[in-house]
């Protein structure tokens, strides 16, 4: 049955962004008076027209978000339907398996494979989703048709949680879509093998977004004392001890999380992984006066900018967290900072880290993003999300007294008292 697609019309000029590319529309974009969006049901599919009446394409509407319309194709003949999802998701696979050897990626990326407000992550032989958008949601049997026609995985399973969905007004859902799922699966990774749980995990479980920053990062390994600060399941810290690191200190607030990290170097036999379970600040303050020092540091915190009025406090928060880092850092120390804050500009995460890095001699080896399997329109440059530098100190400080901090009591990292830390004294290690 042909599905239909009921009009919604822009007002004069606000269709110049779509012909350029970019796939969003705003509420206040669209002429009510002729199309109202209250008339509209949250996921239907709309035919979306410019002020004259010419078709611009189909596109998944939810008169109750701000952004209330997300272009699904150009062509407004196209039926969305099983055909339409299989289509898409072919091409996204047969990028993923161009660019990787194995079945473990991000399997669709939202706008940048032409599915915006849908996320798929592959381990192994199941499939990880979220839907972020009402028109995903309300897709979802002919996704799970397309998927399982495609790649046939043992499970699907709908992690519905986060921030995108309460904004769209979706209750959280996980729940197995196809198949079985088990509590834990398996990534296979850099030479390692990390377990993850789909379920109670952050996103899908894994943040494949890193992959390439952290084999790079494995070229900086051998001999180093590593600081990895929000290790989560030991992404960063495992390739980095299996590549000859003789120490990593790996950081997490979560017990959860830290025990399937410790778990993780246990399969691996990775017996110089110690994990600790902490608030990031708080464990750097007791770093500082303990005066221990790395040489190499991984700072790669959750988002600390949800939305534009987080902006300052937030910031705030990114220089406190790498000037403290900075403080720690060996010379000839390495430090990889990243922020996945979208309100969080390139520009302004390198100045939050000047403030820190002109205390000494710094230079910035290298800037970095998310990996291939994480692509965007080039009309949607906000969809490169994350913004990362890896920064060289050059010698030592100028001066090694404490130095009083800048308040950044909005940090939701900081005001947590941490336990003690499972480090040896500075005058025992090897390679200090």
């Amino acid at each position: 049955m042909t599905r239909p697609t009921p009009p919604l019309r822009l007002k004069k000029n606000e269709d110049r962004r779509l012909r350029i590319g970019h796939p969003w529309i705003y509420s206040n974009e669209v002429d009510v008076s002729r199309t109202p969006l209250a008339a509209v049901a949250p996921g239907s599919v709309c035919r979306i027209e410019d002020h004259r009446g010419q078709p611009l394409g189909l596109a998944h509407v939810n008169p109750h978000a701000l952004l209330c319309a997300r272009i699904l194709t150009r062509d407004p003949d196209t039926q969305i339907d099983v055909d339409f999802y299989l289509r898409r998701l072919r091409d996204a696979l047969g990028l993923r398996m161009a660019l990787f050897s194995g079945p473990y990626y991000r399997l669709v990326h939202g706008e940048g494979d032409g599915l915006p407000g849908l996320v798929v992550d592959r381990y192994g032989d199941y499939l990880v989703l979220q839907t972020g958008s009402a028109g995903m949601e309300q897709d979802l049997d002919l996704i799970v048709a397309a998927l399982v026609e495609l790649i046939r995985p043992l499970g699907i399973l709908l992690k519905g949680s986060g921030v995108a969905r309460s904004i769209e007004g979706l209750p959280e859902r996980i729940e197995v879509l196809a198949g079985a799922v088990p509590e834990h699966l398996e990534v296979l990774e850099n030479g390692c093998s990390f377990l993850i749980d789909p379920r109670q995990g952050q996103k899908t479980g894994w943040f494949y977004d890193h992959r390439r920053n952290r084999h790079e990062l494995t070229k900086f390994a051998t001999g180093r004392r590593v600081l990895d600060l929000f290790s989560y399941l030991g992404g960063f810290a495992l390739p980095l001890a299996r590549a000859g690191a003789v120490e990593v200190l790996a950081v997490d607030r979560s017990a959860s999380a830290l025990a399937l990290l410790e778990e993780n170097a246990r399969r691996n036999g990775l017996s110089q992984v110690h994990g600790h379970e902490g608030e990031a600040l708080e464990t750097l303050r007791q770093l500082r006066d303990r005066a221990e020092s790395f040489d190499l540091i991984l700072l790669d915190p959750p988002a600390l900018i949800k939305s534009r009025k987080d902006v300052r406090d937030g910031t705030a928060a990114y220089a406190r967290l790498n000037d403290l880092a900075l403080r720690l850092l060996r010379p000839d120390g390495l430090l990889f900072t990243a922020s996945c804050s979208y309100h969080l500009s390139r520009d302004a995460l390198l100045q939050a880290v000047a403030r820190g890095a002109s205390r000494g001699s710094y230079r910035v080896l290298t800037e970095a993003g998310q990996d291939l399997d994480h692509p965007y329109p080039p009309a949607v440059p906000e969809a490169r999300y994350l913004k990362a530098f890896l920064l060289h100190r050059a010698e030592a400080h100028d001066s090694e007294t404490p130095e009083a901090e800048t308040p950044a009591e909005a940090s939701p990292t900081s005001g947590l008292e941490g336990a003690d830390l499972p480090i040896a004294p500075k005058n025992s290690q090897t390679n200090a």
